[in-house]
């Protein structure tokens, strides 16, 4: 028990946590069996683009709406909508047969999935003090991280036993689960029945602005420069998360050898890295804050960390053909691509009232430059090789780190709007 007497906040965590799990759950079920499914339906590589290109084009145009939507509806009316919606398109993908079917589930997918980070990030902030914020939404990113992690032994386990389309169904079912828990358990701190009164206190007691009465429209975050700042994380970053989790089981399969029986044995193993990255992203940066570091000197001291063991896995990842050295060097980069915590900044720069909308315009840029890129990578892979692929993504996070640096400034100082 902490000074807040109370840990009902961690429950709501716990919430958070599996949400994302399985929502990255729901869109790895392809990953894992793309090798699969290309060679019964015979599907290219750049079939295979098009059809992740489907679920980022809608996941782009919902992202900056979903956001809206979750300012406006709630964090509890928004998930529920969103998490039932996206366990339904998850069934659909076990009905289809053809390219066309597969970008149209993969659409509704997507447009679906779209609302999880901006409301997630809305419920961490409206549960969690600051100092505890990079923590929470830690567990938020853990909680995709485990999902991407448990798809590959899941997946495949399913796959042998009944076949691929029983895979996409069963983990569409299993999302229906977690919108019951949500609808019974999840209210605000001001309204939930069973939160003490010491916890709450703890929760409000940050001293942020008093959030304002007028209404911030998008045109003015987009003149202000800490916003851009908040985007260039996702912009540069988010096409890195694609190809992490779009292509990664395609490599292992195609590039190392594995088959979808060791796939299930040990393509987890990245994805748990990227989860305990994801956490202690979180936890690092408190606990330096608990020995008197300000937020900014943990939280950039942890991402620059981040931004250097990255581009040194890459180099070791094209420079080695041991299937082992490569399974260590894409555990590694998954460990610091968690480390990184992009999706933080705008909850330790900004105030509550417009984290949603912020959190989900930089999901749209993110997920516009996610596109462009998924068609580049598939092209390169097929005529090229994976080896420009991983020099770009090492590039990445260093080239973030300075635009964060340049247009932020310190973090843990919240804009009074």
């Amino acid at each position: 028990m902490d000074k807040s007497n109370g840990n009902l906040r961690w429950g709501i965590g716990a919430l958070l946590f599996f949400v994302s799990a399985l929502n990255y759950l729901d869109r790895q079920v392809l990953s894992v069996l793309a090798p699969s499914i290309q060679k019964e339906l015979r599907l290219s590589d750049i079939d295979y683009s098009y059809i992740t290109s489907s679920f980022l084009l809608s996941y782009t145009i919902m992202y900056a709406i979903s956001g809206r939507l979750v300012d406006q509806w709630g964090t509890r009316k928004s998930l529920l909508w969103f998490a039932g919606s996206w366990s339904v398109a998850n069934v659909l993908h076990g009905f289809a047969k053809t390219v066309a079917q597969f970008c149209g589930a993969r659409f509704l997918l997507g447009a679906a999935e779209s609302g999880n980070f901006p409301a997630g990030v809305k419920a961490a902030a409206e549960w969690f003090p600051l100092k505890e914020r990079a923590l929470a939404i830690g567990l938020l990113n853990a909680g995709s991280s485990a999902g991407a992690a448990v798809a590959a032994p899941l997946v495949s386990f399913i796959t042998i036993a009944w076949g691929w389309q029983s895979a996409f169904v069963v983990t569409g079912l299993i999302g229906f689960i977690w919108v019951y828990c949500w609808w019974k358990y999840y209210y605000t701190p001001q309204t939930h029945p069973r939160i003490s009164k010491e916890e709450l206190q703890y929760i409000e007691g940050d001293a942020e602005p008093e959030p304002t009465k007028k209404k911030i429209s998008i045109g003015q975050l987009l003149r202000m420069r800490q916003s851009w700042g908040c985007f260039v994380a996702r912009i540069f970053i988010d096409p890195c998360t694609y190809f992490l989790i779009f292509w990664i089981p395609k490599y292992l399969q195609e590039e190392q050898g594995m088959t979808l029986n060791l796939v299930g044995y040990f393509a987890w193993i990245p994805y748990l890295a990227l989860a305990i990255g994801t956490i202690a992203g979180g936890i690092i940066p408190r606990r330096l804050i608990n020995n008197g570091w300000s937020l900014n000197r943990s939280r950039k001291t942890v991402m620059l960390t981040a931004s250097l063991l990255i581009p040194l896995c890459c180099v070791l990842l094209f420079t080695s053909h041991s299937l082992t050295i490569a399974i260590l060097a894409i555990t590694g980069v998954m460990f610091g691509h968690g480390l990184w915590g992009n999706i933080t900044i705008p909850a330790e720069v900004f105030p509550k009232s417009v984290q949603g909308t912020l959190t989900g315009l930089g999901g749209t840029l993110g997920g516009c430059a996610s596109i462009l890129t998924q068609f580049a990578i598939g092209w390169t892979v097929q005529n090229v090789s994976y080896t420009p692929v991983f020099i770009a993504v090492g590039l990445m996070y260093l080239l973030t780190f300075f635009g964060v640096q340049l247009l932020i400034g310190k973090l843990g100082q919240i804009i009074k709007l």
